[in-house]
């Protein structure tokens, strides 16, 4: 659980560096939230919590 935490971190940081850009790639962003939906996904199941789609 903790490496997926890790993961889930990650993803996250890259996420909001590919946003700041002066030009984003706008596939990356949206392959890299897909990635992070899977990561919080598996938290939620790991951990027994049901997840809310946004």
């Amino acid at each position: 659980m903790y490496r997926l935490t890790q993961i889930h971190q990650r993803i996250d940081e890259r996420l909001r560096l590919e946003a700041r850009k002066a030009r984003p790639d706008g596939l990356e962003v949206l392959r890299l939230a897909a990635l992070k939906a899977r990561a919080k996904t598996a938290l939620a199941v790991l951990t027994g919590r049901t997840v809310v789609p946004a």
